[in-house]
């Protein structure tokens, strides 16, 4: 895979992601979305296909890694490093490209979430509340040291998750391994989601969090910043976690 390859199905497959993943709790939260309070467990199918959109689309490219924690994994399991900064630009533009595209997608929703329109209609009284929610992700709990290992031992999952998949024969190249992987990010959410929204994924979190933080949307909250190293921290440490112990008890 050529340099500009790898950028290019980074950037592709990680846009999708977002958009979808994000785009589900966009759904799942604005006003006047059909799909308001459907719940956590729309959000969890809505990632979870995010995962497969993306990766099919940027595999032929990159191998669709779509995540900084994967490709560390990745890394640490093959001793390959030099394709690393290629992966993480284009995670990361891929990131901010998705989250914009779901405030575009959702412009309306934004506004009259943001402008108490539902309630001048009768339509809804609910205040309305922040919007970091749809692009970023929050402890329910706030407490670092819980909040961090969350993500560590979530992100761990996943990463040897994918990892051990070329343990089987095959199943790495005919395309099964990606929709293997986008279920068990789906478990993940179902199973360890809850207490901090499930990051898993610094570009996840950081691009979206950084797109947030530039929309003009009046009233629309703090970006919370003084939580956002942990969504990138945790998966790292996860990923370092199970790349370790891969070549410890599996090579």
């Amino acid at each position: 895979m050529s340099n500009g390859h790898i950028v290019t199905g980074e950037i592709f497959g990680t846009a999708v992601l977002i958009l979808l993943g994000c785009g589900v709790c966009a759904a799942v939260t604005l006003k006047r979305s059909k799909a308001r309070d459907a719940g956590w467990l729309a959000i969890t199918f809505g990632w979870g296909f995010g995962v497969l959109g993306g990766a099919y689309i940027a595999n032929g490219y990159s191998g669709g890694h779509l995540n900084p924690a994967v490709t560390l994994g990745i890394a640490i399991k093959t001793g390959q490093w030099s394709k690393v900064p290629y992966y993480l630009v284009g995670q990361l533009v891929g990131a901010v490209i998705g989250a914009f595209l779901v405030w575009v997608a959702y412009l309306g929703q934004f506004s009259a979430h943001m402008s108490g329109l539902e309630a001048a209609e009768g339509r809804d009284a609910r205040p309305a509340g922040p919007v970091l929610g749809v692009f970023s992700t929050g402890p329910e709990i706030r407490n670092p040291v819980q909040n961090l290992l969350t993500e560590t031992v979530a992100t761990f999952v996943l990463v040897l998750f994918i990892l051990t998949q070329g343990m089987t024969d095959g199943l790495a190249e005919n395309g099964m391994g990606i929709l293997l992987t986008a279920l068990i990010v789906v478990g993940i959410g179902l199973s360890l989601g809850g207490p901090t929204g499930y990051a898993i994924n610094p570009a996840r979190d950081l691009g979206p969090r950084i797109v947030h933080a530039l929309l003009p949307l009046p009233g629309k909250g703090g970006s919370d910043w003084g939580y956002a190293w942990i969504p990138v921290a945790g998966p790292l440490a996860g990923a370092a976690v199970a790349g370790g112990l891969y070549r410890l008890a599996f090579t």
